[in-house]
């Protein structure tokens, strides 16, 4: 509202107007006063609220870096037990796990896993995690979640798996993260568990890519894959055929193993031709170089229980699963080391996965192996290489289908890219 008064007569109303005048001018300072402090406060509010504030993406030293699967290892993800849920009993589950352990799926599927048997296996996680810390390895851990709760897609509808094994969904190349797309439905989702610590070493300075979701319809899946003997799968997977189609691209990081600029992956039921392409073509251009190899394996899923390269020119090979490209190796001078047969008892539950997770070990450095506990045959083999074990044990979280390697995703090693092939 604005006032207004009239003042006549000489000097008194001149007077009058002049006092007012100074009210208004010293009024207005005080108010341009009062703003500029409230304008300060303001300021130092937004300060205080980093979530408002833009992040700082400006170039810095990245904190990723891998390139093989044995340089200096500085830092790590280890996956976590809380949360994990029977998978519903769906035929690419079927399709990648035993027939004994079938009965289990149905009756438990959209559950948690035994209450007292994943108590043991978070103490024996926790245990691993704070070995690696007194060897000197920075350990980071994805967030916990639910995964009992079911989520719906315009393709299918699913309760989640885990955040168990991040080998299988993060693949780190060089300063690059990459997020794989995975296969199975109930792992559809699993990526929120990670996302805090990929944006996290996104903004460090981290390159992150994220691979084409797939929208894991009916037909990605063979819905009639036979899967009655061992014979039978022995048959179709040298044919070619398994329970994931080339309806669009998947894979699982964990069927691709590293050696500088030599990246070997394998069909397998979870990753199929598409998604292998998908990786030559991002990853070429780069200067890496990604060879398809394939094995005697009924039932191929992730590759490192089968092939594991733990040395510039040195490689576990699975005896019961032999390369067929193994000349390649030994042309270029390579030293196959064959493990002996695991000592896991027939009584332990390994749900989703073979004893073979004797050989499925990480190499802290060219000269130090964290290895299962239990596993003295495969202890000796490792001390006649002249590398020294770190013994950990890890059998009632091996049921959930993973070994030392599966349970962790490189962040960091130290070293640089070299040629090995």
């Amino acid at each position: 509202m604005l006032l207004v008064r009239i003042f006549r007569g000489g000097c008194r109303g001149r007077e009058a107007v002049k006092e007012l005048w100074s009210r208004s001018v010293h009024s207005d300072r005080v108010r341009h006063q009062s703003t500029q402090v409230a304008m300060q406060d303001l300021a130092q509010d937004d300060s205080a609220k980093p979530e408002d504030a833009k992040p700082d993406l400006s170039p810095k030293k990245n904190p990723v870096c891998s390139y093989n699967e044995w340089d200096p290892l500085e830092e790590v993800i280890v996956g976590r037990v809380e949360g994990a849920c029977v998978p519903p009993f769906t035929v690419e589950v079927k399709a990648n796990t035993y027939e004994k352990n079938w009965s289990f799926f149905v009756k438990n599927g959209g559950k948690p896993f035994p209450n007292e048997h994943m108590r043991k296996a978070v103490e024996e996680v926790e245990e691993f995690c704070n070995i690696l810390k007194h060897e000197g390895v920075n350990v980071r851990r994805p967030e916990p979640v639910n995964w009992s709760e079911v989520y719906k897609t315009p393709w299918f509808e699913s309760p989640g798996l885990y955040a168990s094994m991040p080998r299988d969904i993060l693949l780190v190349v060089g300063d690059e993260i990459i997020e794989c797309p995975m296969a199975w439905r109930t792992r559809f989702f699993e990526y929120r568990a990670y996302r805090s610590l990929i944006k996290e070493y996104f903004q460090a300075g981290a390159n992150w890519t994220t691979a084409p979701k797939p929208t894991m319809a009916d037909e990605l899946y063979d819905q009639e894959y036979p899967m009655r003997s061992v014979e039978d799968r022995h048959k179709l997977a040298a044919e070619g055929k398994f329970v994931t189609t080339e309806f669009e691209p998947c894979f699982d990081a964990a069927d691709f193993m590293r050696a500088g600029r030599d990246i070997f992956a394998q069909r397998s039921q979870v990753t199929n031709f598409m998604g292998i392409e998908w990786m030559r073509r991002h990853l070429e251009p780069k200067g890496y170089n990604v060879h398809t190899i394939s094995f005697k394996d009924p039932n191929p899923m992730h590759i490192d229980a089968t092939f594991n390269i733990i040395g510039p020119g040195l490689v576990l090979s699975n005896p019961d699963r032999p390369c067929h490209q193994i000349d390649m190796f030994k042309k270029a001078g390579w030293t196959i080391v064959h493990p002996p047969t695991p000592e896991m008892p027939d009584g332990h539950p390994l749900w989703m996965s073979s004893k073979w997770l004797s050989m499925n070990v990480l190499m802290i450095d060219p000269k130090r192996v964290v290895c299962d506990s239990n596993e003295v045959a495969t202890q000796k083999m490792f001390e006649k290489l002249g590398i020294k074990t770190i013994k950990v044990n890890l059998r009632h979280a091996n049921s959930l289908g993973g070994g030392f390697h599966c349970w962790t995703a490189d962040v960091r090693r130290r070293g640089g890219l070299e040629s090995y092939l």
